[in-house]
């Protein structure tokens, strides 16, 4: 059984490699900060704001946290899963549970690994079959028989939205699927 401080590595280095491909493959890579020049860009940064008006801060915040939203969602998703199966590994090692708490939570470790790597293989298949800018596949919190599909596209034709349902199902079953789609940024 895994340790409290492996999962913590290996959750810590999945959002690090998480975070490492969202930034390479980052549209607006060559906006990346570096230290040494940070205090130059910065005083840069502040006299271009204030020559382009309130309008311009407000849409470029706007566009950073649409950039960074399906990256963020992730991350909520990621660590919350892991504080599930830390959880649910507690149980496991636990002297006091009897031996079915023992399987039953041994078993919805099982699912919640599972469920990630479904998610993150039904992404890629998804991305691979049209020219989206990114997906997000998540089960909702609330109830285990919806899978949430957000797209990051300009328009989502209702034939593409039918396929990404019929993927979906094939991956998990008979299961409500909510297909929605965000505008790509310029």
């Amino acid at each position: 059984m895994l340790k409290k401080q492996t999962v913590w590595l290996l959750t810590m280095l999945s959002l690090m490699i998480v975070l490492s491909v969202y930034y390479m493959t980052s549209p607006d890579s060559e906006e990346v900060a570096f230290l040494e020049n940070g205090k130059e860009e910065a005083d840069e940064t502040a006299t271009t704001e204030q020559t382009e008006g309130e309008d311009a801060k407000v849409d470029e915040i706007t566009n950073m946290g649409e950039d960074e939203l399906f990256t963020n969602i992730r991350l909520e998703v990621q660590d919350e899963r892991s504080k599930q199966i830390s959880r649910l590994e507690d149980v496991v090692a636990s002297s006091t549970a009897s031996t079915e708490e023992k399987n039953q939570a041994y078993e919805d470790i099982e699912v919640l690994e599972q469920r990630g790597k479904k998610e993150s293989i039904l992404e890629e298949s998804i991305l691979a079959t049209a020219d989206y800018q990114d997906v997000l596949v998540r089960f909702d919190k609330n109830d285990e028989n919806i899978v949430h599909v957000n797209v990051k596209v300009d328009e989502l034709p209702k034939q593409e939205a039918v396929n990404i349902m019929q993927m979906v199902r094939d991956e998990f079953g008979e299961i409500q699927v909510d297909v929605n789609y965000q505008p790509a940024e310029g």
